[in-house]
Parts: structure tokens; sequence; C-alpha cells
């Protein structure tokens, strides 16, 4: 509380901190300054209790300091950990977030942008699967895994490098006989580009390997049928697979097992995302993990730059392969 009784300032929080009154300003609106005076600023602020006032701020500055948030489920465990990583680097720079649900439906994400636009939100992120979506052009907008056009920034993992990962790590652990099995939808996007590197990566090695992509829509019994096509002698005549998603490997490990297959004994399985059981332990399969914080973190970024004239059309984000049991492990050394 300030001298006087009334509400702290800015100003108050300034020379509490021994900073000066830009710095505080700096830190209340997430402008990077230096580790020492962010703390000193935080530090001064909760002592105080000192609260910033959005909605002075945001008539100051003809903005509300809210994002919106397009995303197809929020109960599949990549999107919610999508989700709350974006939620997270929003709060981190004085931002609230809005989500909107579409349940992969391309007219529900239409109807998002225009209660979006209803909202006056300063900015809004999709990842979404209407290739015909219609955006504003005044509208600030960043696109995860789909790339729209060179006026819209696309950040993603690593897709293409990350399906060449799969196969690396597969061919050192032994295998000699690959598939990539892809599920998804039918809308092209950066995830197509998972089983393009893995190809491309087993055919410059002389490796044969077989593919099977399918839609979402088609269920899982083409994969089942594929599996049986594949089974001589009680043995599967493939020993690695790579799929399109965490989930699509829990589903093929699952049929593997109904087969009286044994994983990663019988079969090598490495899936993509990088999921955990419960948010934060256990894998789900070995696979290349996306950096889920780093990309939700570049698209705020890039979302709230300032200047709209020199943002990058596409941010490709690294990934890492990790173990998760259905792999043969090499023994650790030493």
């Amino acid at each position: 509380m300030a001298k006087n009784g009334s509400a702290p300032t800015m100003k108050d929080v300034a020379r509490e901190a021994g900073v000066a009154l830009g710095t505080v300003s700096k830190v209340m609106n997430g402008i990077p300054v230096g580790e020492d005076y962010r703390r000193r600023v935080q530090r001064a602020a909760e002592k105080l209790g000192y609260q910033v006032n959005n909605y002075a701020r945001g008539l100051k500055t003809n903005r509300t300091c809210t994002a919106a948030l397009i995303i197809p489920s929020l109960s599949h465990p990549f999107f919610s950990a999508l989700a709350h990583e974006v939620c997270q680097a929003l709060t981190a720079r004085g931002y609230r977030m809005i989500p909107f649900v579409t349940d992969f439906d391309p007219q529900a994400e239409q109807e998002c942008i225009r209660m979006i636009r209803q909202n006056k939100v300063d900015g809004a992120i999709g990842l979404t699967y209407n290739p015909n979506l219609e955006v504003d052009p005044e509208l600030p907008f960043v696109t995860i895994d789909r790339y729209f056009s060179a006026t819209v920034p696309c950040v993603a993992s690593d897709n293409f490098g990350g399906g060449q990962l799969a196969a690396e790590k597969l061919l050192e652990r032994g295998c000699r006989r690959l598939a990539f099995l892809r599920t998804g939808s039918p809308v092209p996007g950066e995830v197509d580009k998972r089983g393009d590197g893995f190809e491309v990566y087993c055919r410059s090695r002389g490796v044969e390997v077989e593919s099977l992509r399918l839609n979402d829509e088609d269920g899982m019994e083409p994969f089942a049928r594929f599996l049986r096509e594949h089974l001589e002698e009680s043995r599967l005549t493939i020993d690695g697979i790579f799929c399109s998603t965490d989930r699509l490997a829990y589903e093929i490990q699952k049929l593997l097992e109904q087969m009286g297959l044994r994983v990663p004994e019988d079969v090598q399985l490495i899936g993509y995302d990088g999921m955990r059981k419960f948010g934060d332990a256990d894998l789900y399969c070995s696979t290349i993990a996306q950096p889920v914080r780093k990309i939700a973190e570049t698209t705020v970024d890039i979302l709230l730059k300032e200047d709209r004239n020199q943002l990058p059309a596409m941010v490709c984000l690294p990934v890492t392969y990790l173990p998760g049991g259905t792999t043969r492990e090499p023994p650790e050394k030493g």
C-alpha cells in the first residue's frame, strides 16, 4: 500500500525497487530486462501489493491484453499440453487466453474467427484443420503446424527431421524391415513431413520401407489388416514401426499384442509427440518429442511482436528422441 493509503502505483514500485520508472513499465508489460531488475521489481510489487490495471492499460494502448487460442481438442494429451503452455506464455507477458475448442470441425473454426473479432482480442493462435480459413488480415494471427502463406507465420517442430531421427534410431537398434503408419487429418500440413523424412532416410540407407497413410475416419481396421498381411508363421516380417503420433503407436502396440507379438522383443515402435501419462509421468512409448513449451513461447513471441513487417513465414524447432519402453535400448556405457 502506498504511504497515503491509496493503491500503489508504478512510481511506488520503482521507488521501492530502486529502479527507473521505465524499468518497472517494461517488467509489467513483459518486455525483457536484466534478470536482477526483473526480480527487484517483482519483489517490490509483491511487497506493496501492486497489481497491473489491465483495463486502464488497454484504454491507453488500445489493447485488451487478451489473445485467443483455436484448438481442436483439450482431451488429447498433446493439445492439452500445448494449450497449457500457450496459457503460461501469455500469462508471463501479462495477457489472458481465451480458448476456442473446435472438435476438428472446419466450420467451427471459421465461426471461432468470427467470435474472436467480436471479442476484440489482440491476436489469435490457431491449430486448425480448415485450409480455406478466412482470417481478417488486420488480426495478428499465428498458426501451429499448418502453413497458410508467407504473410501468416507458422510455428512447427522439425517434422521432416523427426522422421529421419526415428528411422536412424530404429536402424541403430537392429531393425532392418521398417514401416511408417500414419493417421490424421486429410488436410495437408507440416505433420505429413514426418513420414517423408522417415522414407527418405530409409531409402538413403538402402533399407526396405513400407508406408500406410490413412485418415482418422478410416479407423484402425486397415492397420490391423496391414499387420496381418505381414504375418508369417506367427512372426511379423516388419521389425520396426514408426507411427505418426504417440496415440497411434499406443493403438498399434495393442494390435500387435492381440496378435501374440511382443513389443519391443519382436517389433520395435517409435511414436511422435513426446506425450506422458498424467501429463508428467511415464511416456506412452519411445518417441520423437516435440518441444511443446518452446513451440508455445515462440508462437506467443511472434504474435505479440510490435513490428508486423518483420515476421518469419516459418519457424521450425528441433525435436529429440526419448526412449519409452517400446524400443530395445543399447546398454549404457560405463
